[in-house]
C-alpha cells in the first residue's frame, strides 16, 4: 500500500492529537505532535524566566535555541511517543494550562518556528507520517496527500479541555480554560509569521457532535480513497 503524509490542522483542544494518534496506530506511521514541541519551547522558556504575564523576552530564547534539544521517545507502555527536552522527559509537564497560556506566544517567534519546521521537514521527508498542528498542511507538507482541518465550537473544546484537566487532577475553572481557548485562537489565526489558516485543499471537519469513533471512522475512508488513488 503507498505511503502518503497526512497533515491534521486545526484550532486547540479540537482532539487533533487523538485524531492523529490513532490514525498513526491503525496506518502503522509515525506520528509527531508539533504542538509538544512548541509546548516544550514554551516550558523551556518558563524554567529560564524567559517569559511571565507581563513579559517575554524574545531576544533571549532566539539566543538560547541552539541550546534547546527536543526529541520524541516512543513509551510503548502507553503507545505513544512522549516529549523530552535536553534529556528530561517533560510530557507531563508541557500539557498544563500554565504553559497553555503561554506556548503561542511562543510560537509566534519566526525563528522557533524556522527551528521547528525545518525538525518537522526533516521527520517526514519518508512519508508513511501523520503530523498535527497549525501549520502542517500549509507550510510544513503543503504538498502532503490528504489535508485535515478540525474545528469545534469554543466552548465545547473548552469544556474537553477543562474535564481533560480535572482528570489529572489540575485545580481550575472552566471559564479560566474558555479564556485560554478564546486568546490562543486570537493568537494562532493573528500571527505575522505561519497563521492558522484552512489550507485550499484541505477538508474540514467540525466535530461538535462527533464522537472519536465517529470521527475517526470517517477521516479513515478519506485515508483509503486517497492511497487508493495515490
Amino acid at each position: 500500500m503507498k505511503k502518503i503524509t497526512i497533515a491534521i490542522d486545526g484550532f486547540s483542544s479540537t482532539g487533533k492529537s487523538t485524531l492523529a494518534k490513532q490514525l498513526a496506530k491503525q496506518l502503522e506511521y509515525v506520528y509527531v505532535d508539533t504542538g509538544a514541541m512548541y509546548r516544550a519551547v514554551a516550558f523551556f522558556a518558563m524554567q529560564n524566566k524567559l517569559i511571565a504575564a507581563d513579559s517575554f523576552n524574545k531576544k533571549a530564547l532566539i539566543e538560547a535555541l541552539p541550546n534547546i534539544q527536543l526529541e520524541f521517545k516512543f513509551n510503548p507502555n502507553l503507545g505513544f511517543a512522549e516529549m523530552f527536552l535536553n534529556g528530561e522527559n517533560v510530557e507531563t509537564q508541557i500539557r498544563t494550562i500554565e504553559v497553555s497560556n503561554y506556548v503561542s506566544r511562543v510560537a509566534e517567534v519566526s525563528e522557533v518556528r524556522s527551528k521547528l519546521v525545518e525538525q518537522q521537514q526533516e521527520m517526514g521527508k519518508n512519508k508513511a507520517i501523520v503530523m498535527d498542528g497549525r501549520d502542517i498542511g500549509t507550510v510544513v507538507f503543503p504538498d502532503a496527500e490528504l489535508k485535515i482541518f478540525m474545528t469545534a465550537s469554543a466552548e465545547t473544546r473548552a469544556q474537553r479541555r477543562f474535564d481533560e484537566l480535572q482528570q489529572k487532577g489540575d485545580t481550575v475553572s472552566y471559564e479560566d480554560v474558555l479564556k485560554n481557548v478564546v486568546e490562543r485562537d486570537y493568537i494562532d489565526t493573528h500571527r505575522e509569521d505561519s497563521p492558522l489558516v484552512i489550507a485550499d485543499d484541505a477538508i474540514e471537519i467540525d466535530n461538535s457532535y462527533l464522537t472519536r469513533e465517529e470521527q475517526f471512522a470517517a477521516v479513515l475512508e478519506l485515508v483509503n480513497e486517497v492511497v487508493k488513488t495515490a
